[in-house]
């Protein structure tokens, strides 16, 4: 039988209680500023959440036993992925277990990059919103004023990223008779290029509500092509992953990386093949580590950021034409709880067997990031931990799928 391995940045007393090692007490690395071609992008301090104090050590080992429990409960034999729980910068609880490849039995590390499916759309409204912040872009700017010919007057920048488009999804669109040949490899250009020569219709009018679409990530990925002058990857590189020295992070390339990119997998660890729709960013297509995440998670709560006006707009419900908590702002979702709780920050992603889940918990300074290259939905219950920080009135019943 074969046993998975695992590696946990923990140390676990024989009776299940565990204090922490001095790794996760370490600070984050320095953040530092490079220049680009929209000019410096991020002014950050070597760890914006810094000035804040370290937990105690009643409570740090109090927030594990209760995160150690709950993994047990939820994942244990069962997890084949990566998982971090922070406070304050501070880490504490990660865990890393399972195959990145089955069948060489390689084991998933700290420095594994996994595909994080959806939650790339965070970080490609983050430099959508650094562009904002820059004043390269604007966030009513129609998208006809960059691209000639686009053929919807009324969608913005605004309504790419909160989902109120009204595009419809690439991927149905491509896959009806005469639309594309899906034995090619599709391209964020040849999804604009259909929507200005193929007649494909709105599937609602512009801004009359949220309807989630990957068709808005991958129009989004062009605006930061066409402000930059850059790549897709290497606007994300060189004015992303670098100066927060996400080391481990990389948008994935149909044609450099489809052979050495750590694979997905359904339920019983058989590989999931890639398809014509693998060449497309923006929407999905990032591969990162929980600890890169983080560092994203504490530049985004920078004061330096953006403006505080812009900061209040990401985090803001957009789509109030049905009842219901949740809602999505600007590469965020969120869940508006109507009993006054605090507000739920995350994001889910699902891509081929790959599940993700973003949390970010503002108020209490909380990073919660879990991945998975095996198909499960263990992934999304990570939310139930937010509830050992904060008032987030979760029941069983909630699904954030």
């Amino acid at each position: 039988m074969k046993i998975i391995k695992s590696i946990t940045y923990i140390s676990i007393l024989s009776m299940g209680l565990f204090s922490c090692q001095k790794s996760t007490q370490k600070a984050l690395p320095t953040v530092q500023k490079i220049k680009t071609k929209t000019g410096s992008f991020l002014e950050m301090q070597p760890n914006p959440l810094a000035d804040l104090p370290k937990l105690s050590n009643t409570d740090l080992q109090s927030k594990q036993q209760l995160i150690f429990d709950f993994y047990n409960k939820n994942w244990k034999n069962n997890m084949n992925g990566s998982f971090l729980v922070a406070q304050n910068g501070q880490i504490i609880f990660e865990k890393y277990d399972g195959f990145a490849d089955y069948e060489l039995q390689k084991s998933i590390t700290p420095q594994t990059p996994l595909h994080i499916a959806s939650v790339s759309k965070v970080l490609t409204a983050t430099l959508i919103l650094k562009l904002i912040d820059q004043k390269k872009l604007a966030l009513d700017q129609k998208v006809n004023t960059l691209f000639n010919l686009f053929p919807y007057p009324e969608i913005t920048i605004k309504t790419l990223l909160n989902h109120r488009s009204g595009l419809r999804n690439y991927a149905y669109f491509t896959a009806e008779k005469g639309i594309w040949d899906k034995h090619k490899i599709l391209t964020n250009q040849d999804i604009l290029d259909i929507l200005i020569h193929k007649n494909i219709q709105l599937e609602f009018p512009t801004d009359s509500r949220f309807s989630y679409c990957n068709t808005n990530y991958a129009l989004l990925a062009l605006v930061i092509e066409k402000i930059t002058g850059l790549t897709y990857a290497d606007a994300m590189n060189k004015m992303l992953f670098k100066p927060l020295q996400m080391k481990n992070t990389y948008v994935f390339d149909y044609q450099k990386d489809k052979d050495t990119a750590t694979p997905s997998y359904k339920g019983n660890f058989r590989k999931v093949g890639l398809d014509y729709l693998d060449g497309i960013y923006g929407d999905k297509n990032i591969f990162s580590t929980p600890r890169d995440l983080l560092q994203l998670d504490l530049a985004r709560r920078s004061p330096n950021f953006v403006h505080q006006n812009l900061q209040e707009a990401i985090y803001r419900g957009y789509s109030y034409e049905n009842r219901g908590a949740k809602n999505y702002g600007l590469g965020i979702r969120m869940i508006e709880w109507t009993t006054g709780e605090t507000p739920f920050y995350f994001h889910n992603g699902w891509w081929h067997g790959s599940t993700s889940s973003f949390i970010t918990l503002g108020k209490e300074n909380v990073t919660i990031i879990s991945l998975s290259n095996k198909f499960n939905h263990e992934t999304y219950k990570v939310k139930y931990i937010a509830t050992y920080f904060g008032d987030y009135p979760f029941k069983i019943k909630d699904s954030l799928e």
